[in-house]
């Protein structure tokens, strides 16, 4: 069965027609406007390698970073210092140290020196600022801004403080300007294809779920953040050899604001919508400066309306945000349309009986949980062995959710333990779980919504160390698996019900594990989906080795697939063995059906019940 899915070679194809427009672009403004026009064009270029470095962080992990600014105001002094005459740079700062500038470097020279320090500067600033996320995130880097900005207007020394600071090379022109915006494009497009890339995107997307998969958050967020510190620092240089002269109030507030109005309204989730925002925002600016100065139209006299460009951008932001949250772009990036070769999934090698036998089970050892005094497991013990489907049910409020989480590191135990061979796995974040091949579903399904069915399963390969190409063919694989291979290239929030929860199986699967947790795969499935996913996970089972742990209400669905089960009642287990065994339990059938019932046996009315 064939799988069509992109080529490695698509998102460069894009990002060098997106760069192939932008060059066209500053052409047309620079023939019909003439040397304004080059003065326009080459600001624009430059804004675009600034907004495509906020992209970079901001659009792949969801955090609104107001923190890169510092980078480019940082970078800019730096590079003035290295790339000044000594007579110049000591007029304007006599008492900075002579081993910090005077060395007259190039453009090219200065922008090595540039990126070491912005990696550098980026790396120790990342470690604290990676580990948040949302609101909490974006304040960090809020703080982060201030802080650098602080600094530069009180080290006169080293800055000339909010003074202007000048005799800068003038080293951007059009030509530089846009060679760089096209080289930012085309990275800022490659890494969000990139492993990388594509794993922060899914963090962004729910980080629970990308833990459970096996991708560390932290890391992602701050492989993308010093990428993106590196680009602002260069972008900076480049902006301080435009200007000439600058102060510390040319990296500040005002500036960062307005780069992250250009990310905003253009669609901070793509690179395309990122150089549409820049080419929105400076033609709002352009057209409203006309009128700052008071103008007349229709024979009626404008007073001074200064201010104005500010208030235009920001209602074309609120505007933005009400009705099209997700940017002018969108979701999508520009698209070339040329067609692209068929995949062909890889087929699994089949597990070895020998190779089973000698697997360690997943043990769960008196494993207890309480919330607040609340007892919500007590004592909890049984196995879960290689190549077997073993069902876990119980009443709802029974505790089999909560067992689940204490396995997969999302809610650790607080008594007893999990333990897979001779590790004590359950004190693990979920990320080093997954790894260690105990791989989940969930009760809810947490999809990647903003990714396509494909990338969903890709995620998961990247995160245990495969190389796109090889993470792509399992993808192909899992998802014929699960009979949705036609559905690769939608988009995952687009699903049907059943759709979705079959991808969330085919997402664990190419996790490769030794376990998988199954909380409710079959939950809102009709009669005939419940059936074709049982065979498809005994399937799965019997070839690849795999010990399942079911959770699920449908007694019929667990009984029929199961060969044990275990029963939770009020977090504690009362009941473990064969489904026969199980059905003919008094406790079993009291915990389901009450006291009378229990006199009767639940194996007549087992295939009726849905709890």
């Amino acid at each position: 069965m064939q799988l069509t899915t992109p080529s490695p070679f698509k998102p460069l194809s894009e990002a060098l027609l997106l760069a192939a427009l932008f060059v066209v672009g500053v052409g047309l403004l620079t023939a019909v406007l003439g040397l304004p026009g080059m003065r326009i064009a080459t600001f624009f270029a430059v804004n675009v390698c600034a907004v495509l470095a906020f992209q970079v962080f901001s659009g792949n992990s969801g955090v609104v970073s107001f923190g890169h600014t510092a980078f480019m105001g940082v970078a800019a002094y730096v590079s003035a210092w290295i790339t000044m005459p000594p007579t110049m740079l000591n007029l304007n700062l006599p008492n900075l140290p002579g081993w910090l500038g005077g060395y007259e470097f190039s453009l090219p020279e200065a922008l090595v020196v540039i990126a070491l320090v912005g990696a550098v500067m980026a790396l120790i600033s990342g470690l604290g600022i990676s580990r948040l996320n949302g609101a909490s995130g974006a304040i960090a880097t809020l703080g982060f801004v201030i802080i650098v900005y602080s600094v530069l207007a009180a080290a006169v020394d080293f800055t000339r403080g909010n003074q202007a600071f000048f005799g800068v090379p003038r080293y951007t022109d059009i030509y530089v300007a846009v060679g760089a915006g096209c080289v930012f494009i085309v990275v800022a497009r490659l890494f969000r294809e990139s492993r990388y890339g594509l794993m922060l995107r899914a963090v962004r997307d729910d980080e629970s779920a990308a833990s459970a998969l096996g991708v560390w958050p932290y890391k992602a967020r701050l492989v993308a953040w010093v990428v993106s510190g590196v680009m602002a620092s260069i972008a900076g240089a480049l902006y301080g050899h435009m200007l000439g002269a600058f102060s510390p109030r040319d990296f500040y507030l005002a500036t960062t604001f307005g780069f992250v109005a250009m990310l905003i309204l253009g669609g901070m989730g793509t690179v395309t919508g990122a150089v549409g925002g820049v080419v929105l925002v400076m033609g709002i600016r352009e057209v409203l400066q006309r009128f700052e100065g008071g103008a007349v139209i229709a024979g009626f006299e404008l007073p001074d309306l200064f201010g104005l460009q500010v208030v235009g951008v920001s209602l074309a932001m609120l505007a933005v945000l009400k009705y099209r949250r997700t940017g002018l772009v969108g979701r999508k990036e520009l698209a070339t349309g040329l067609p692209w070769p068929p995949r062909i999934p890889v087929d699994p090698e089949p597990a070895k009986a020998k190779e089973v036998a000698a697997r360690p089970a997943l043990r769960i050892e008196k494993v207890g949980k309480t919330f607040s005094g609340l007892v919500a497991l007590n004592g909890v013990s049984f196995s879960v062995p290689v190549g077997e489907v073993t069902g876990l049910i119980g009443p709802n409020g029974a505790g089999k959710s909560t067992l689940v989480n204490a396995i997969g590191g999302a809610s650790p135990a607080t008594s007893g333990g999990v333990w897979l061979d001779k590790a004590q796995i359950d004190a693990f974040p979920p990320y080093r779980i997954s790894r260690l091949g105990v791989a989940r579903t969930f009760q809810n399904i947490r999809l990647f919504s903003e990714l396509t069915v494909e990338e969903n399963v890709v995620v998961a390969g990247l995160a245990r160390g495969l190389s796109m190409r090889r993470a792509r063919d399992v993808a192909a694989r899992e998802l014929a698996l699960m009979g949705i291979s036609h559905e690769a290239t939608r988009r995952s929030g687009d699903l049907s019900y059943g759709a979705r929860r079959r991808l969330e199986v085919a997402r664990a699967m190419a996790q490769a594990p030794a376990f998988l947790m199954l909380d409710e795969p079959a939950a809102g499935m009709n009669p005939a989906e419940t059936a074709d996913l049982g065979e498809r996970l005994r399937q799965i089972a019997a070839t690849r080795g795999i010990g399942l742990l079911l959770i699920d209400h449908d007694l019929s669905f667990v009984m029929n697939l199961c060969h044990r089960v275990v029963v939770l009642n009020r977090g504690i287990l009362i009941a473990d063995g064969t489904p026969e065994e199980v059905q003919k339990d008094p406790a079993v059938i009291e915990s389901y059906l009450g006291v009378r019932a229990s006199q009767a046996g639940l194996q007549g009315a087992q295939s009726s019940v849905v709890v």
